[in-house]
């Protein structure tokens, strides 16, 4: 397989180096691996901090800014961050009004997040912590106890950063991401595997005129294999999975995710096939967000995030961001 690296070992830092050079608004930590907005901690503020393993870029450090994260500890590729980086993060960000760790549902993610709320609570910081599991496709993985922590991410990151930029309380800001992630359900689809630097080739065997449905952020298996099929057909298939598991009851944020690889004429393609599914089953659309987000190294495919909002979380969606992987209002 061909990459755009020196060598596999230095991956994460060269790209933290490469995000310092384009980011100036950015302290980027290459050595303790820890991205943090330049003006934290700001006065008053709730801070922010999410990470996990690389590989899944613009997420974390690309959510780094105004209007969403204050700090993001990228772990080595699809391996979790050590709670060394969350407590130096958390230490960085802390304004004396509390942090709140965003945590997707990975093991390990959710012990090194633990640990380092432990730590910092040790030294008079506030820790609250929001656990991120919105995967419909399976209960249980290689990699989770329970479901897999996607696509609501982002919804998470973005609305709850909104509610911090405004000075709400650390209850309230954890309050609000609580009821964002519990309003979420995600649908991944994989065309192609994904290739890890350290490996070189594909992480998983999935035959050619094969996709697998409800595949996860790292490759774990889904539901099941089938023949390669339409863009209308694994759109079909992927909103009954989220409407089996949710009848939203107002209307819903979209976000049609790209895995890495998978150009915007095919994401645009499959949003407007979503649209089209999401209008026959009666589901009003607010908004809807379509590009790679939250990704999976250079693995084709896409996800289906919807997320039922009421004025206030729509309000804060709406919200100026200003962050390497999302801006707007600014």
């Amino acid at each position: 397989m061909k990459m755009l690296i020196n060598v596999a070992e230095t991956v994460v830092a060269d790209a933290l180096r490469g995000m310092a050079a384009a980011h100036p608004e950015l302290t980027v930590d290459v050595e303790n691996r820890v991205v943090v907005r330049r003006d934290a901690p700001v006065a008053g503020k709730v801070g922010l901090v999410s990470g996990g393993g690389s590989g899944h870029e613009p997420l974390h450090g690309g959510f780094v800014g105004p209007g969403m994260l204050s700090a993001a500890c990228p772990g080595e590729v699809f391996t979790s961050p050590v709670p060394d980086q969350m407590l130096r993060a958390a230490a960085a960000v802390d304004s004396g009004a509390g942090v709140l760790f965003i945590v997707k549902n990975y093991t390990g993610d959710v012990l090194n997040f633990d640990m380092a709320a432990e730590l910092a609570e040790d030294e008079g910081i506030q820790i609250a912590k929001v656990l991120v599991d919105d995967d419909v496709a399976v209960t249980d993985s290689l990699y989770t106890a329970g479901r897999r922590g996607t696509g609501a991410t982002l919804f998470v990151e973005k609305i709850a950063g909104a509610a911090a930029e405004e000075g709400q309380p650390l209850e309230r800001v954890e309050a609000l991401a609580r009821q964002v992630n519990e309003n979420s359900r995600s649908f991944g689809v994989a065309l192609s595997a994904c290739t890890t630097p350290a490996k070189g080739s594909p992480t998983f065997d999935l035959p050619a005129g094969e996709l697998e449905l409800g595949v996860g952020i790292h490759g774990e298996p889904g539901r099941e294999r089938r023949a390669m099929m339409t863009s209308g057909e694994i759109a079909d298939f992927a909103i009954h999975a989220i409407l089996d598991d949710m009848t939203p009851r107002s209307p819903v944020l979209l976000l049609v995710n790209g895995m890495g690889a998978t150009p915007l004429l095919e994401l645009y393609g499959f949003n407007a096939e979503v649209h089209r599914l999401l209008a026959q089953r009666g589901v009003a659309v607010a908004r809807t967000l379509v590009g790679n987000y939250v990704t999976s190294l250079d693995m084709a495919g896409a996800s289906v995030t919807l997320c039922q909002v009421d004025e206030e979380l729509l309000r804060l969606w709406d919200a100026p961001v200003k962050t390497a992987g999302l801006r707007w209002g600014v």
